[in-house]
């Protein structure tokens, strides 16, 4: 019979291209998964990778046992999931990822109200940008991710995974206090088009969105500058190097030198909670999403003068 976790190495071989990554998502070390892999290769009698430059390519057995796997793995979880829902216990270990202002602004008192309902449930945070985390939970790395979209650019739908709706975040803006427009209550977005952008780095969700946004008003964006955190990102717009797009979740100090202004025509992003459709039925997934939501209320309004938040 085939043994589960030497068809979870292959399977993490297969999706991750190497054996070292595999080590590292499963959490053992290259040598253990190398032996995984030999015994699978003797309990089926066939080879299973073979050499290619540096590295190892899976053979047509490896290959055909990986789209097995594939439905084993996904049936196994739903097994799983439907023991925990007959138990109707809030237990185990939840995987979790969330983006930066999420973990700042909303995460740290829902995983309060966790530990305080839930003290039999381990829950594992890491900060992860959504273009990354959605792949890791549609396979199965994660339980559940905190993602983001905007009211002018909706999150791709992602096969084989659930969402749910947590709150709506509007943003503001922030520039340096010596912006010909810093002394404004209210701006429009178009008379900042032209200007130099501080942003998240390229290939995050934010960075993509800045870029979507200010050329849906005629501007070629020009951001000079990238930073993956919030504080870091102000730090460079008070030293006047540009202007940062500042959602109210999470807000940190800001510093002297920046100027938080709002938009004319309000920029919202919504929060969700996305894990798999075959976690579904899991208690720990839906109390996670119940205490995110939770949790809301507690996100700070607002530290530098703009309109407070106001989530769904």
């Amino acid at each position: 019979m085939l043994d589960l976790e030497r068809l979870r190495a292959l399977h993490s071989v297969a999706t991750y291209g190497s054996v070292s990554a595999a080590a590292d998502v499963l959490h053992v070390t290259t040598s253990a998964v190398s032996q995984q892999l030999a015994k699978l290769e003797r309990e089926t009698g066939q080879k299973l990778l073979e050499r290619n430059g540096r590295g190892v390519k899976l053979t047509d057995a490896a290959e055909l046992l990986v789209a097995h796997a594939d439905r084993i793995l996904s049936l196994v979880e739903r097994a799983q999931a439907d023991l925990e829902a007959h138990r109707g216990a809030v237990v185990g270990q939840l995987s979790m990822a969330a983006f930066a202002t999420a973990i700042r602004g909303l995460v740290p008192a829902a995983l309060g109200r966790l530990r305080a309902d839930h003290p039999g449930l381990r829950v594992l945070l890491r900060e992860e940008d959504p273009l990354r985390s959605m792949p890791l939970v549609a396979r199965g790395d994660l339980d559940l991710a905190v993602v983001q979209d905007w009211n002018n650019e909706p999150l791709p739908p992602a096969e084989g995974l659930c969402k749910g709706l947590i709150c709506d975040d509007v943003a503001d803006v922030a520039l340096p206090a010596g912006h010909p427009l810093a002394g404004r209550d209210v701006v429009d977005l178009k008379e900042l088009a032209d200007d130099t952008w501080i942003s998240s780095p390229p290939e995050s969700v934010c960075c993509d969105w800045l870029l979507h946004t200010l050329r849906g008003v005629d501007a070629e964006p020009r951001i000079d500058h990238t930073a993956d955190e919030i504080p870091s990102q102000l730090a460079l717009a008070a030293a006047g190097m540009g202007n940062v797009i500042y959602p109210r979740m999470g807000r940190c100090e800001v510093p002297d030198g920046v100027r938080i202004v709002r938009l004319k025509s309000p920029l919202t992003r919504r929060i969700f909670a996305v894990w798999r459709e075959e976690a579904a039925r899991r208690p720990a997934i839906r109390a996670a999403v119940e205490a995110l939501r939770a949790a809301v209320p507690a996100v700070p309004a607002d530290l530098a003068g703009a309109a407070p938040n106001a989530p769904r």
